[in-house]
């Protein structure tokens, strides 16, 4: 299977998914993990795997191909977050190291179904290193920046860095802030998220100087997340296509800011599939082609 995916805005034409079914198992699975995994209320099962099938329609709606992973004892209720354990670049897949202990199951479980579908693996990662793909973020086809923060780690990033260097990628990276501690999840794709070309959503007052003056030399205009809407996943929006985004509902400020600038919002309920987690529809989503 070809992947093509140095990008974050192209048309999305196929796209892997983990349904709660896959993920959250049953009630007595989501009451034995959340605490431990942090997250800030046990999600409900069946509300949550009704929001997904919503949410999975608006993908099929706009032409992707959505494959489901199956599920694996060797993931958690965060596996239905499948941006995080691999990273797809047009080659083929890096299969990483998670930096949350409870997820590190979660790559190889991926890898093999990606195996299974044909997608070549680029390499792999190994201790010390850790690297989740949600500190991933394709400025343009050849350049990628990294967060460095408490889920990704120095040697996590040299180690990407050397697996993609022979395809002509730059790896860049950037270091994140404290935000909240250890304790909870700061990926930098809590802080950007592109939405064209030359258009991001970001949440100014935490995104990396470095970071801002790339963007800024590059000729991108940015969209604030409104201050009281951070919490609430506004800055987490995918791209269907260009300036053709969703989002998750209750994020008012921010999607009128979006459609100003000239995108077209799609909204879906993530009270139990994205708040509890703290996962929005990136998360949600491990695109695979893009173009």
């Amino acid at each position: 299977m070809k992947t093509q995916c140095q990008g974050m805005v192209a048309p999305l034409k196929s796209v892997v998914v983990k349904r709660p079914e896959a993920a959250f198992r049953s009630r007595d699975s989501i009451a034995g993990q959340w605490k431990a995994l942090g997250y800030a209320r046990p999600p409900d099962l069946a509300r949550a795997a009704a929001q997904h099938r919503r949410f999975v329609s608006i993908l099929e709606d706009a032409g992707a191909e959505v494959r489901s992973l199956p599920g694996d004892d060797r993931g958690s209720l965060d596996s239905v977050y499948v941006r995080d354990p691999v990273l797809i670049a047009d080659a083929g897949a890096v299969i990483l190291r998670m930096g949350k202990e409870a997820r590190r199951g979660e790559p190889a479980a991926m890898a093999r179904t990606l195996e299974d579908w044909g997608v070549p693996i680029l390499g792999r990662l190994q201790d010390p290193a850790s690297a989740e793909a949600g500190d991933m973020v394709w400025l343009d086809s050849t350049t990628l920046v990294v967060g460095r923060g408490f889920r990704t780690n120095d040697a996590g990033i040299e180690q990407v860095a050397r697996i993609l260097a022979p395809y002509g990628v730059n790896v860049m990276p950037v270091h994140l802030p404290y935000g909240n501690g250890p304790g909870e999840v700061l990926h930098l794709m809590s802080l950007i998220s592109p939405l064209d070309t030359d258009l991001a959503l970001v949440y100014r007052r935490w995104l990396p100087v470095p970071l801002f003056e790339l963007l800024d030399r590059s000729g991108y205009a940015l969209v604030d997340v409104a201050d009281d809407e951070y919490d609430s996943l506004g800055p987490n929006v995918l791209a269907l296509a260009p300036r053709d985004v969703v989002m998750v509902a209750g994020n008012p400020v921010t999607r009128s800011r979006l459609e100003y600038a000239g995108c077209r919002v799609t909204e879906f309920d993530g009270s139990d599939i994205c708040v509890p987690g703290a996962g929005g529809p990136t998360c949600l989503t491990r695109p695979l082609r893009r173009g």
